[in-house]
C-alpha cells in the first residue's frame, strides 16, 4: 500500500517534469491525488510545479476543508473535487497548460479528429468545456457533464484537464493530449488532417473495448459509398434494392476518379 509520504512524493516528481517539459509556466498548473474515500492532496497556489517540495502539500477533505498543510491549497481546487465526486473511481487530476493543446482550447476546436490510431484508443475524444472564471464555479459546471464520458477536457482560453485511475495515468494522458494536439497542428499547416475511415476506427473501437478502456472515441471519416448512400432521398431508397443503390455508388465513384485522373 502507498503511503502518503510516498504520494508526495509521487505529486512533485511529476510537478517537475510537468514544469521540465514546458506544460505550465512560472506557478500555473495544480495537480491533486486521492488518498481516501474522502481524503485528497493538492498542490498549493503560487508555487511553481517544478520546485516543489512534499511539506508544501496540502490535506483536504471532500468538502474542501484543509485537514493538514500550512500553504494556501490551489484556488482550483474546487476543479478537481468535482472530478472526484462526480466519478469516485477517478485517483487523480492533472490541470496545466501545454501551448498546442491550449492553442486548440483558445481557438475553441475540440480535439475530435480520428487522426491517429493511438489517440482513438487511448485517448479517445478530448472536448471543450465552455468557459468559466478560474477558480470560480463556473469552471467545475462547465467540466462536470464529460466526467463519466471522457478522460479529459479542453478548457475554453485555459489549458487543459485529465483524469486517470492514478497519478501516472493522469499525467500520461496529458502528455498524450498534448502530442495529438501538435500533431493535429503540423498536419492542418500540410493541409493533410486527414482522419481515419469509420471502418477503420471501428476496428480500433473493437481493440479499445477489449482493452477495457472507456470513453467517446472519434467517428471516423465517412467513406465516398457512405456519403453518397447519404445523398439518396428516402423515396429513391424506397424504390431501390440494396443492390442497385451498391451498383449506383460504384458508378458515381468510378466517375469521380476518373475524373480527378483527367486532372492530373
Amino acid at each position: 500500500m502507498i503511503t502518503e509520504n510516498e504520494y508526495k512524493t509521487q505529486i512533485c516528481a511529476i510537478g517537475k517534469r510537468i514544469y521540465d517539459k514546458g506544460f505550465v509556466a512560472a506557478n500555473d498548473g495544480n495537480l491533486s491525488i486521492r488518498i481516501s474515500e474522502n481524503e485528497f492532496l493538492v498542490t498549493p497556489t503560487g508555487v511553481s510545479k517544478g520546485f516543489m517540495t512534499p511539506e508544501m502539500l496540502l490535506k483536504v477533505d471532500g468538502q474542501g476543508n484543509v485537514l493538514e498543510g500550512s500553504w494556501k491549497p490551489t484556488s482550483e481546487m474546487r476543479m478537481h473535487l468535482l472530478v472526484y465526486k462526480e466519478e469516485p473511481e477517478i485517483q487523480a487530476v492533472v490541470h496545466v497548460h501545454p501551448p498546442y493543446a491550449t492553442a486548440f482550447a483558445i481557438a475553441g476546436l475540440p480535439l475530435n479528429q480520428a487522426i491517429m490510431p493511438e489517440s482513438v484508443v487511448y485517448l479517445g475524444t478530448i472536448p471543450i468545456a465552455e468557459y468559466g472564471t478560474p477558480s470560480t464555479k463556473e469552471i467545475s459546471a462547465a467540466v462536470q457533464k464529460y466526467v463519466q464520458n471522457h478522460q479529459g477536457v479542453l478548457l475554453e482560453n485555459h489549458g487543459a484537464l485529465t483524469w486517470g485511475n492514478s497519478l501516472e495515468h493522469a499525467y500520461y494522458l496529458m502528455e498524450s493530449l498534448e502530442f495529438t494536439a501538435k500533431i493535429n497542428w503540423i498536419a492542418k499547416q500540410m493541409n493533410g488532417d486527414r482522419e481515419l475511415s469509420q471502418t477503420k476506427v471501428e476496428e480500433l473501437i473493437s481493440i479499445k473495448t477489449k482493452l477495457g478502456i472507456n470513453g467517446v472515441s472519434p467517428i471516423g471519416a465517412e467513406t465516398m459509398e457512405g456519403i453518397m448512400a447519404k445523398k439518396l432521398t428516402p423515396a429513391i431508397e424506397r424504390s431501390l434494392s440494396a443492390k442497385d443503390i451498391d451498383l449506383i455508388v460504384e458508378k458515381v465513384t468510378k466517375n469521380i476518379l476518373e475524373a480527378l485522373n483527367k486532372k492530373i
